[in-house]
C-alpha cells in the first residue's frame, strides 16, 4: 500500500481500467465476462475448475467497481 494514506483499490481511474481491459477482454465475439455470466446462469452445465477460475479473474474488477460505487455511496471515498 502507498505510504501517502491511499489506497490504491480506491482510484477510480485504475478500477475503470481494469474493468474496460482485463473485465472484458477478449471482446469478440462478446465480452469473456458476459459469457461466462450466462453460462453460470443456464446451469453451469460442463464448466472445469478452470473455468470458474476464469470467471474469478475476470470479475474481480466488476467487484472492485461495485465496491468503489457503494463506498461512494455511504460516501467514504
Amino acid at each position: 500500500m502507498p505510504t501517502n494514506g491511499k489506497n490504491i483499490l480506491n482510484e477510480w481511474p485504475l478500477v475503470v481500467i481494469a474493468c474496460a481491459t482485463l473485465g472484458l477482454a477478449p471482446y469478440y465475439p462478446e465480452p469473456h465476462i458476459w459469457g461466462k455470466l450466462r453460462w453460470v446462469a443456464g446451469g453451469a452445465s460442463g464448466m472445469q475448475a478452470m473455468d470458474w477460475w476464469d470467471l474469478v479473474m475476470h470479475g474481480i474488477p466488476w467487484l472492485l467497481l461495485l465496491r468503489l460505487v457503494y463506498l461512494r455511496l455511504r460516501g467514504k471515498v
